[in-house]
């Protein structure tokens, strides 16, 4: 089951690692979907928190710092969000990482 099939933040299976031999390298189409999915409220963006939970679920070392780092790198608007028109700058950073799923 992907990572990113979850409940709620508090609920997600720790199954996403960074490169953990016998994982599949994550898509950006799946990565795309699972920062999607963690976007609780439904507003259409990613707040800092939603994006902690996001990271965390996908195994980052310190989910926290991760996304304060990706919201630096993908907020062009410096609204503090990261809205879908800046999801695309979001998975690119992350695709750096090696996040797998398996």
């Amino acid at each position: 089951m992907p990572c990113f099939n979850h409940e709620s933040p508090k609920s997600i299976p720790n199954t996403c690692q960074r490169k953990t031999p016998g994982r599949v390298p994550i898509t950006e189409a799946q990565l795309k979907a699972a920062f999607k999915s963690f976007d609780v409220d439904k507003d259409g963006r990613l707040s800092k928190e939603e994006l902690r939970n996001a990271f965390a679920s996908l195994g980052a070392y310190i989910p926290r710092w991760r996304a304060r780092r990706g919201l630096s790198v993908a907020d062009g608007n410096g609204d503090g969000y990261v809205g879908d028109d800046e999801l695309d700058d979001l998975v690119k950073y992350a695709m750096k990482y090696g996040y797998t799923i398996g």
